[in-house]
């Protein structure tokens, strides 16, 4: 029987719905499945945990080196608690992907990214090239799998009517001393968080400024979405890092993305791909992104977007 092993993302005493998300993957995967959660203080994430539909158990580790999310500290604490499973699951965010090679390195296995379907217990479908193909791959049966889940191709697994046990565990693991938390830099907003929203309003290089990204945020907040860009927008110095979605930004899985002065290179499409509904706006008829888009609206943004906004109304 396969014993899977999710460790929990979260921040600000909130389970990351991320962690939700792996958990559909492991259910299609099939076997026991555990949810790790290490915190300084992890009852009440633990127990938004052990409501997710599928989970058998939550192990909760409490550690005052688990006040940030440290993947040097995480690692050898994780290999500790995998020993004896089958499968080491994360999702596939900044934080699993700094934390899951550390894991595969200690188990002495390697790790496979980006889960997209799950052919069989260690036979899994990944993008390469971009999001342009996609691979088989499997790993051995000697083997640990430790593998990030691409969570925009995952739904989130809904709660479930009775709560998995929680068990309090210690882990007898060496944490390093030579590396330490220094400080957090974020972006605070009101507006929903680009990778789990269910509506993403982004601009591109054709806004032509920050001032002008006005438009896009006015109608976000008429959608109630979040604000993503393209790299292009975020290169020009339009909107910060964070914002960019693509390949080398952030892959996102909306029900409704709207796509504003974007041309649609393929970089950026592989960070859409698994939206629901895609609408583009551009005054290029042949732009890229109206071969994807499920609605397209041709014309000049500075326009047709205010316009959009004040119909919302």
């Amino acid at each position: 029987m396969n014993t899977i092993l999710i460790v929990a993302e979260h921040h600000a005493g909130q389970l990351n719905p991320a962690t939700a998300r792996c958990v559909s993957c492991a259910r299609k995967i099939g076997g026991e499945i555990t949810v790790a959660v290490l915190a300084d203080a992890p009852a009440a994430i633990a127990a938004q945990a052990a409501t997710l539909d599928g989970v058998g158990r939550v192990v909760a580790v409490a550690d005052a080196a688990h006040t940030q999310a440290l993947a040097a500290m995480y690692a050898p604490q994780i290999a500790v608690l995998a020993r004896g499973c089958t499968h080491v699951l994360a999702p596939s965010t900044t934080f699993g992907k700094d934390l899951l090679p550390r894991v595969a390195a200690l188990l002495g296995v390697a790790q496979v990214s980006d889960l997209m379907q799950v052919e069989g217990p260690r036979r899994f479908v990944r993008p390469i090239y971009a999001g342009n193909a996609l691979v088989t791959v499997e790993v051995p049966q000697e083997q640990t799998v430790v593998a990030t889940v691409r969570t925009a191709s995952w739904p989130e697994a809904a709660a479930g009517t009775q709560a998995a046990p929680v068990e309090t565990r210690s882990v007898d693991a060496a944490l390093p001393k030579h590396t330490r938390f220094v400080t957090l830099q974020s972006a605070k907003s009101e507006r929903p968080d680009l990778q789990s929203a269910g509506r993403v309003v982004s601009g591109g290089r054709a806004l032509g400024s920050s001032e002008n990204f006005r438009i896009i945020y006015q109608l976000a907040d008429k959608l109630g979405a979040a604000v993503g860009a393209s790299r292009a927008a975020v290169d020009a110095g339009y909107v910060p890092s964070d914002m960019q979605v693509g390949q080398t930004g952030k892959i996102i899985a909306p029900a409704l993305y709207v796509a504003i002065g974007i041309s649609g290179a393929i970089q950026h499409l592989t960070g859409i791909k698994d939206a629901g509904t895609i609408v583009a706006i551009n005054k290029d008829a042949e732009a890229p992104i109206f071969e994807v888009a499920d609605y397209g609206l041709v014309g000049d943004l500075f326009k047709l977007v205010p316009e959009l906004t004040q119909a919302l109304d």
